[in-house]
């Protein structure tokens, strides 16, 4: 029986969720006797223009040819992923949205002319997406059960509730209660196994909102803890600010 085919491509982001991928070690050697990945740049794979069976895209799309790009690579795949905040959100790229194109531009460069950079959002403004991986990076049991979920042709158990949910199961002390610090789990999308609040770390909203959150809610406590209007912004909209859920948070109408 014929593997099916995989293709892993890279748009405006730092490489990390694909690093992800290839620090998998033994389970990527068991995934490679399933699926057949035929175009993976960073892995030096190149063997391959389509069409494929799955594609995973990293990455926010920030630029006309990026726009233009994703569109192709949606034509050739049957299966879309969007992996990790970036391609899922816009990511931290998508900070850059709440400034004019013109301001940013004139800081960085003096000549405009060579410049076709765009706002930065998540591939699902261009095109439709079949799974979402989400995270910065991507967490790598919820990679294989999307590709595992794929091959076996059923929906993925991805996980919709908070946060706050997995740290109860792992009995995890609440950042907020205990140790004062402010965290976005409450309105955040479970399925990293409350990676941070673990370590002692207040969760910073990368894997994007959870089901049905009560984000301005999330924000009047961020006050009364002492935040700042600016600063309870500037949380809700560090990886997923386009989301409609983290712009109600933010203050964004």
């Amino acid at each position: 029986m014929k593997k099916p085919s995989v293709g892993v491509f890279k748009f405006t982001s730092d490489g990390g969720c694909q690093l992800q991928i290839l620090n998998m070690e033994r389970e990527l050697f068991d995934l490679l006797n399933l699926i057949n990945i035929t175009y993976f740049p960073m892995a030096g794979v190149d063997s391959g223009e389509g069409p494929f069976d799955i594609g995973f895209v990293e990455g926010a799309v920030t630029s006309t040819d990026e726009i233009i790009r994703i569109k192709e690579i949606r034509e050739k795949c049957r299966i879309l992923v969007a992996l990790g905040a970036c391609a899922c959100y816009g990511g931290i790229a998508s900070i850059k949205n709440q400034k004019t194109q013109r301001e940013l531009e004139e800081k960085v460069y003096t000549d405009l002319t060579a410049v076709h950079s765009t706002k930065a959002f998540g591939i699902d403004q261009y095109v439709k997406v079949d799974a979402y991986v989400r995270g910065c990076p991507i967490d790598k049991n919820e990679f294989i059960e999307v590709v595992k979920s794929t091959l076996l042709q059923i929906k993925p158990n991805l996980r919709p509730h908070s946060v706050c949910v997995e740290c109860k199961l792992r009995e995890n002390p609440c950042i907020f209660l205990i140790e004062g610090e402010v965290c976005m789990g409450p309105v955040t999308s479970a399925g990293c196994g409350a990676l941070c609040p673990s370590r002692h770390r207040a969760c910073e909203g990368c894997r994007g909102p959870a089901s049905d959150p009560n984000t301005p809610s999330l924000a009047r406590t961020m006050l009364e803890y002492g935040l700042t209007p600016e600063e309870v912004r500037l949380k809700f909209i560090k990886y997923a600010g386009e989301t409609q859920a983290f712009k109600e948070g933010a203050g964004i109408k």
